[in-house]
């Protein structure tokens, strides 16, 4: 039985492969991707943000003021001014800030990707337990299966006086122990398929889990590196930083070039009008004060904090890599060792002939039982250590 199915399992590899991934899991974060309802508010958050940071760039309000003076004592006709007036930073301001504002609007970008990607991941982190619930799923109906046969058997044996009501009462309880864990995963199924419903929006999803098998191997760890930092987000993000320091350094050194200020001005009095143009500048002497060692301050952090955040990230990244490469080993290890026994059938025969008792028949049975379903365990381990180090491809 257990040869039967790991047989099943390495067929199934051979037969799907890669190709069959990409129809199941991407069609699930595809849809995830298109209904979740944290993603859809980020989109939202993030066109409003833009605007905002846009509308920071504009112009003060132009200033219209006006003077009439009828009151007082004097000789001459009542006196009357007009004047309008704008006001601007001066004009390299707002070129600096329009930088800066694009540099921001890229970090929300990234902000979305980065909030998407852990969306996804946590789907796709669901799909795999899903396709791993399967396999156990599969699994343990074979061995309610071959319970229910031992436990008709053992019945039987006792209609015949050849057994004990002992030996009678285990192997029932054998099976019914059986049925409950294929029940348990049932439920765990269930319950991650309400989970993927939450993250899709409240829609209901299909996922096909028997059509879910991927490559266990990796590319090498400098290529996946390099990779992860052109893609990722989170790593992006850190030099995302770094560019808008850079650019917050550069609009508080123009900032401290003078404001200007330019208008039309019109005065009359007794039947005579004076008119002309109005300037002035208004020098930053005291607002932008520290501005700059600040922004220079801020630049030099982000640059740091990237190299640190960079190098934390790789630590991070090579042991995950290292404890596949281990954990691949030991699973080919128990794959090929496994693939080659027939110990659950030996086991049965030697029952049936009357060798063992029952007793040391499900003892050494649940040995081997135990050994496979490490294995699939370990499987499972790897497909989401896999996933980790491929996150960067969501």
């Amino acid at each position: 039985m257990l040869k039967n199915i790991v047989f099943a399992l390495c067929g199934c590899v051979l037969s799907f492969g890669l190709h069959a991934q990409s129809v199941s899991i991407e069609g699930v974060l595809t849809e995830i991707e298109q209904n979740n309802k944290a993603l859809q508010a980020m989109q939202s958050y993030i066109e409003s943000k833009g605007l905002e940071l846009k509308s920071g760039n504009n112009l003060p309000d132009p200033q219209l003021g006006a003077y009439y003076l009828p009151l007082g004592e004097h000789s001459m006709d009542d006196y009357s001014e007009f004047q309008i007036s704008q006001s601007l930073e001066f004009p390299t301001v707002y070129g600096a800030r329009s930088s800066l504002i694009d540099q921001q609007k890229v970090q929300l970008e990234l902000d979305y990707k980065t909030k998407r990607q852990e969306i996804l991941f946590t789907a796709q982190k669901y799909c795999l337990e899903m396709i791993y619930l399967s396999k156990r799923q599969a699994s343990e109906q074979l061995r309610v299966e071959q319970a229910k046969t031992v436990s008709d058997q053992v019945q039987e044996l006792f209609s015949k006086e050849q057994v004990g009501i002992l030996e009678l009462n285990k192997s029932k309880v054998v099976w019914l122990q059986d049925q409950v864990k294929v029940q348990q995963i049932e439920s765990d199924q269930r319950n991650l398929l309400l989970l993927l419903k939450n993250l899709n929006g409240g829609k209901e999803l299909a996922f096909d889990q028997d059509h879910y098998l991927n490559v266990l191997k990796l590319e090498s760890k400098e290529s996946l590196w390099q990779t992860k930092l052109t893609t990722d987000p989170s790593l992006i993000r850190l030099k995302q930083q770094e560019n808008i320091a850079a650019r917050q350094l550069k609009l508080s050194k123009n900032k401290a070039l003078p404001n200007l200020t330019a208008g039309y001005n019109s005065q009359g009095v007794s039947g005579e009008r004076f008119s002309g143009v109005y300037g002035g500048l208004s020098i930053p002497l005291w607002s932008n004060r520290n501005k700059v060692k600040a922004a220079q301050s801020n630049l030099e952090f982000q640059e740091s904090y990237s190299v640190s955040r960079t190098m934390e990230q790789y630590a991070s990244f090579e042991k995950q890599f290292n404890d596949y490469q281990i954990l691949l080993a030991t699973f080919n290890d128990y794959q090929s060792t496994l693939s080659g026994l027939n110990s659950d059938g030996l086991l049965l025969q030697a029952y049936q002939l009357g060798e063992i008792s029952f007793m040391e028949y499900y003892i050494e049975l649940q040995f081997y039982r135990q050994a496979y379903d490490a294995m699939l365990e370990m499987e499972n381990q790897l497909y989401q250590l896999q996933a980790d180090l491929q996150k960067h491809q969501l």
